[in-house]
Parts: structure tokens; C-alpha cells; sequence
């Protein structure tokens, strides 16, 4: 028997690189509530006392959203307020470097008429686990939201910055926990033990319990294993939108197609197209035509219709990977405007995902699968 091992991670939304994602996505946001037709590129990148937002933007009026204030709420949401942390929301120097965009992208995307950019985006559904998530990835991220919330439940010296990872063992049809890391920043005095004793306790403990299907009866806990994490944020490490990008899909055993999603408007298929791959994976998971579906779509810049539309189905489909592509194709709308008007894009949600996920929250319009009876007989009509 062949054991395979399969990993993943998560951070918590005080990691220096999900600050600089919620920055930009509080951009796109004060953007699309001014003008839901916004176009809007938002990158940032923060290290010390220093962050920068930089990028492009186009409105109907010329409105450009206030940098220096989206910044410093941004850096209160993580809470980032203590000067003892290092940078903070008060005393965070702030340089903007939004522009307007180019007028041969916005000749060319118009009003979502043709795609924002080229690229592949990837979706990905399972019926593994509720979330249709991979279980690696959902278990280090129900561990990350853990971190979290035990640090808003007041467990005080707990600081903003915070990572975790899974690695489970698969032998034939058993799963089984292999290892669990999980690295938070916290207060100076604060002993590795008593940080790993609250850690076990408000932290694993409670997940492992909502998880009584894994075999967890031989596997390793580490906490900070670096040592002491008194330093974090982008005081301790730079921050830069977009370098999370695995975590913010799938995780590593599944391929990652586009760029980045944070900062980007629904024009760009890097984001929206990587939302309707997920949502027509999940749809195609809830209709039981298969019980895991990776879907693929490509896209050139200005054109509207994919490229590409591929669904592999990993040999558990109730038909052939091209007869599901097919029916695809007939049943969903994938050009911009329709993948835009179908998922209700054109709303400032966005920030939230860069704090708590893109994937698996059942609130999210991805996630709700579309009618199972219309895709079901998109595919049995070409059976």
C-alpha cells in the first residue's frame, strides 16, 4: 500500500500579506460603492512603518478613494493599534500611487464587453467535505479562523500575525492526521509551553472534536517552532497583495490558475472567472454528475467568450469529461458581463474575502450551486 501525504496552510488575517490583500480589497470596495462599474487594479505592499498602494483605477466621475484612511482602517480591522506591535493604524506612513488606467485596457474591457486580462482560472469542488474544499485545506483553515477568534474571545497576548498548516496521511481509504503546525505571534514573557497549552486547548482541540471521522491517533503538534514570534506583521516581514494566492484557492494539491484576486474589480477574469470555475464545480459536485470536479477557463484581454472550458472530473463522473464541458458550456453564461450579472459581482463584498476566504462560506454567490435539474439534463441531453 502507497502512502501519499497531502499539505496545506492558512494565516490569519493579521499575516503581512493578507493586510496588504484587505488593503486593496478596501480600495475596490470604496470604489464600487461610488460606481459599481469601477474599474479598478489595486495592489499594495507594506514593510516597517511604510505601505504603499499602487495601481490603477477608472470611474465615471474621476472619484479616487481616500488611500491614507482605507490604510489605517485597514490596519484597526487586523488590529494592528498597539504601538508595542510595531506599526500601527495611528502612526503607519502611507504613500499613494494610484493612477488612472490606461485608455487601451479600458477601450478594450468597456463595460465588462470583453475580458480585463488573459489568463487560466481553476475551480475546484469535492464532495470530501461540506465546504467542497479539500480536507487539508479546510482543516488548516478552520485552524487559522480558530487562532483567530481566540484571539478576539480575549486571550489577550495573542497578536495579530498567525500561520497554520495540516499535513494528513492517506493509506488506501483511511485518512489519518499526520502533523499540525501552527506559528502565532503573541506578547514578550509568554513561556512556549503556556503558548502551546493554549494553543492545544483553544485551538486544536476544539477542531480536532468537530472532526471525529479522521483518525487522530498517532500525529505531531508543533507551536512556534522558530521560537519566540513577539515581532510580526509587516514590522517583522514585508507584505505584498497577492502572494497568498494559493491559500486564497485550493491549496497546493490543486492547480492554481490567473493571479491574484485581491484589489481586482469583477472585470478581470483573474477574479471573477476563477469565482464562476468554483461555482460551476460545486454545481457540477451538488448535482451528483461527479464527486470532484476541477474546471478550467481561459480568456484573451478585450474577448468575450472563453478560450477554454474543461472539466476533468477525476474519473468520477456520471459521464465523460467532454460531454460535462459541453453541458457547460450550453447551461452557464461565461463571458464577463454574464459570469458578473449571474454571481451579483458589482457589490462591495470583496474586503470581507480577503479577511476570511474566497472559498467554502456558503454566504458567498459562488458558493450557492446553480438548479442540479437544468445541468443534469444539459448532460444527459448529450449522453
Amino acid at each position: 500500500m502507497v502512502t501519499k501525504y497531502r499539505t496545506a496552510e492558512a494565516v490569519t488575517p493579521g499575516h503581512p500579506d493578507k493586510l496588504c490583500d484587505l488593503i486593496s480589497d478596501m480600495v475596490l470596495d470604496d470604489m464600487l460603492a461610488r460606481d459599481p462599474h469601477a474599474h479598478v487594479a489595486a495592489e499594495t505592499c507594506a514593510a516597517g512603518d511604510t505601505v504603499m498602494v499602487f495601481g490603477e483605477i477608472n470611474s465615471h466621475d474621476g472619484y479616487k478613494p481616500d488611500v491614507e484612511s482605507v490604510v489605517r482602517r485597514a490596519f484597526r480591522t487586523v488590529g494592528y493599534i498597539d504601538p508595542s506591535y510595531g506599526a500601527t493604524a495611528d502612526g503607519v506612513r502611507v504613500l499613494d500611487g494610484m493612477h488612472a488606467q490606461s485608455a487601451e485596457i479600458d477601450a478594450a474591457v468597456g463595460d465588462a464587453d470583453g475580458a480585463g486580462d488573459q489568463g487560466v482560472m481553476v475551480g475546484y469542488a469535492t464532495d470530501a467535505t461540506e465546504t467542497m474544499l479539500p480536507p487539508e485545506t479546510e482543516f488548516a483553515r478552520q485552524l487559522a479562523a480558530r487562532l483567530w477568534e481566540a484571539r478576539a474571545n480575549g486571550i489577550g497576548w495573542l497578536r495579530p500575525d498567525g500561520k497554520t498548516q495540516v499535513t494528513l496521511r492517506q493509506d488506501g481509504d483511511t485518512t489519518a492526521l499526520d502533523s499540525i503546525l501552527i506559528s502565532t505571534q503573541h506578547d514578550p514573557g509568554m513561556t512556549p509551553a503556556a503558548i502551546r497549552g493554549c494553543v492545544s486547548m483553544y485551538v486544536v482541540d476544539p477542531v480536532l472534536a468537530a472532526h471525529p471521522e479522521l483518525d487522530a491517533t498517532d500525529w505531531r503538534l508543533d507551536v512556534n517552532p522558530s521560537g519566540s514570534f513577539v515581532l510580526g506583521g509587516p514590522e517583522g516581514d514585508a507584505g505584498l497583495t497577492g502572494r497568498k494566492i494559493v491559500v486564497d484557492q485550493y491549496g497546493p494539491s490543486i492547480p492554481v490558475g490567473g493571479g491574484a484576486f485581491s484589489g481586482k474589480d469583477p472585470s478581470k477574469v483573474d477574479r471573477s472567472a476563477a469565482y464562476m470555475a468554483r461555482h460551476i464545480a460545486v454545481s457540477l459536485v451538488h448535482a451528483r454528475l461527479c464527486h470532484e470536479a476541477t474546471v478550467r477557463l481561459a480568456y484573451g484581454i478585450g474577448v468575450a467568450e472563453p478560450t477554454d472550458v474543461s472539466v476533468d472530473a477525476h474519473g468520477t463522473g456520471i459521464a465523460d469529461d467532454a460531454i460535462l464541458s459541453a453541458a457547460v458550456r450550453d447551461v452557464f453564461d461565461l463571458t464577463p458581463r454574464g459570469i458578473i450579472d449571474a454571481l451579483d459581482l458589482r457589490h462591495p463584498i470583496y474586503a470581507d474575502t480577503a479577511l476570511h476566504g474566497h472559498f467554502g462560506r456558503p454566504e458567498l454567490p459562488w458558493e450557492r450551486p446553480s438548479d442540479p435539474g437544468i445541468l443534469r439534463s444539459a448532460v444527459e441531453a448529450r449522453l
